[in-house]
């Protein structure tokens, strides 16, 4: 087996993952030729264990396709026939995010695939190029436009088997599509490997029941998309190591989802990598869930709205604290006015009949003061002691008659 985790592969996994042998080159099939009497081969887009692609011309409809050539050839008529009409039931399919099949059969025993041809970088070179960033909202973006894709197949009963970042093309326009649908099953299929304990898939990929050799479902392409995403979001891939050591560690422990991904990332991506496959969501729950995410606000926006907010209640509350205050009868401005005039009153005993107006309050002692001075008045016979009498009782020198209060003022001298 090699060891590079992002190639296609066929792995006899019966054998605790042993080396298969190295498949050679396509057989048959020479550069610059016409595959089909119709398409001519021009330069490789690119190659994997189990393909090669190269950019064609369609002589009859003049047009630049991509054509795959699997590298195991068709053994029979009956095979042919079988690969003739998979490849069909792919090109029956229509998807904006999914690169459509337009053509199939065996030339010269080998079986091709002719695909829609999209100018652009795939998911894994962005997420190699150090001068790419995808953000969290982004990455979003692109995993529910797969997850549609795959909805969409699921739905009609395809398995992708080989969901991972150099599989997503990204177009001009941006959008995701998903390429190489049903590929591994046609590989599958057309090499013999069928029974149960094989592999078809990328390893670094493939979902813990792919490696036990159980039967692919729908749940092995959510699995693997989880994967992908978690990679998007973390730079690195979940199971690092040799393609058997990482074919293997995911049979022992799940992939390490770090809590400090952005909010509502790691829920999913945990039941997306589900070690039971009846727990993981369906494609279309993911798509879901990722276009919420996808709209959601960034998390500083956020904070930034509920600071703004927290300001305005505060200065609200401070603000309604103050006209409480002000307006409370018992704030040091509402005392203050009484005992000024108190102070500014003349003592009792003072002569109001000279006629003399004091201009200078009388010296305060240290055990007086003019706030103080109303407590500490005399009682009033028949009142208790410490009642403050009313403004009112206070009696003016002159208003007094001979003999009023004699028994405790005595004779006022001053008084002719």
């Amino acid at each position: 087996m090699a060891d590079d985790p992002e190639a296609t592969v066929l792995v006899d996994m019966t054998s605790l993952l042993a080396e298969p042998p190295t498949p050679g080159a396509t057989p048959g099939v020479p550069p610059q030729v016409v595959v089909a009497d119709r398409y001519r081969l021009c330069g490789v887009l690119g190659q994997g264990g189990a393909a090669v692609v190269h950019e064609a011309t369609d002589t009859r409809l003049e047009r630049q396709v991509a054509v795959k050539l699997l590298r195991d050839s068709s053994r029979d008529q009956a095979e042919r026939l079988r690969f003739v009409a998979e490849a069909r039931l792919l090109g029956g399919l229509s998807h904006p995010h999914l690169v459509r099949v337009l053509d199939a059969g065996v030339d010269r025993s080998v079986p091709y695939l002719v695909l829609e041809l999209v100018h652009g970088p795939t998911l894994a070179e962005l997420m190699a190029d150090p001068a790419t960033e995808i953000a969290p909202v982004r990455l979003a973006e692109l995993g529910a436009e797969v997850a549609l894709a795959l909805a969409h197949v699921h739905s009609v009963g395809i398995v992708h088997r080989d969901v991972k970042p150099g599989n997503v093309l990204v177009s001009p326009e941006g959008r995701a599509k998903l390429a190489d649908f049903g590929i591994a099953r046609l590989v599958d299929d057309t090499s013999h490997y069928t029974r149960t304990g094989h592999l078809v898939g990328t390893v670094a990929y493939v979902a813990p029941e792919q490696v036990a050799g159980e039967p692919a479902t729908p749940a092995v392409d959510v699995y693997a998309l989880g994967l992908v995403l978690l990679e998007g979001l973390t730079g690195a891939r979940a199971y690092a190591g040799t393609s058997v050591e990482s074919a293997l560690a995911r049979l022992s422990r799940q992939p390490d989802i770090p809590p400090s991904l952005p909010p509502g990332w790691r829920p999913l991506l945990v039941a997306m990598t589900a070690r039971d496959p009846q727990r993981r969501p369906t494609a279309a729950q993911v798509a879901d869930r990722l276009r919420a995410l996808a709209s959601e606000p960034p998390p500083a926006a956020t904070t930034s709205v509920w600071l703004s907010r927290g300001v305005l209640v505060g200065l609200a509350a401070a603000f309604a604290l103050l006209l409480a205050v002000a307006a409370w009868p018992g704030s040091p401005a509402t005392p203050g006015a009484p005992a000024a005039a108190s102070a500014k009153r003349s003592p009792v005993g003072a002569d109001d009949d000279a006629g003399a107006t004091p201009t200078t309050p009388p010296a305060t002692t240290p055990s007086q003061s003019p706030v103080a001075e109303p407590l500490a008045a005399p009682a009033v016979q028949g009142q208790p002691a410490g009642h403050r009498p009313r403004a009112s009782h206070h009696h003016r020198p002159r208003h007094h008659h001979p003999g009023h209060h004699g028994k405790h003022h005595g004779k006022h001298k001053h008084h002719r």
